[in-house]
């Protein structure tokens, strides 16, 4: 995997999700890419200043592209992209094995949006 490529994806994200004008002032960006069988989903977190967190995510066919360029031939079971856009930063992780990793339900959708907040040091 390049850095080109993680910058690609990275890009792709923010555009399919239209994040520069749906949300103003949005400073990270926390997103999970899934690979079930017969479906793929994306969907995650725009953390902007002041504690204000809004649900964002695009259409499969917006990051297509991007994604198959990042992975090649490799399929994991989820992909977190955390990115902080004023810091500069980003972390691509993969999951292979467990479905629930980054569930994000109505019971703990307020823990999981913190918890997949980026926070690098």
């Amino acid at each position: 995997m390049t850095d080109d490529a993680t910058v690609d994806l990275i890009g792709a994200l923010v555009e399919a999700a239209d994040l520069p004008g749906s949300v103003d002032g949005w400073e990270s960006l926390a997103m999970i890419l899934e690979f079930g069988e017969g479906f793929r989903s994306v969907y995650g977190y725009a953390y902007s200043p002041g504690d204000v967190i809004t649900p964002v995510s695009c259409k499969w066919s917006g990051i297509e592209a991007a994604v198959n360029a990042y992975l090649g031939e490799r399929l994991p079971v989820k992909i977190l992209v955390q990115y902080d856009r004023k810091a500069g930063k980003h972390e691509v992780t993969f999951e292979d094995t467990d479905e629930e990793r980054w569930a994000v339900k109505p019971k703990n959708f307020r823990q999981m949006r913190e918890q997949l907040r980026p926070k690098f040091d």
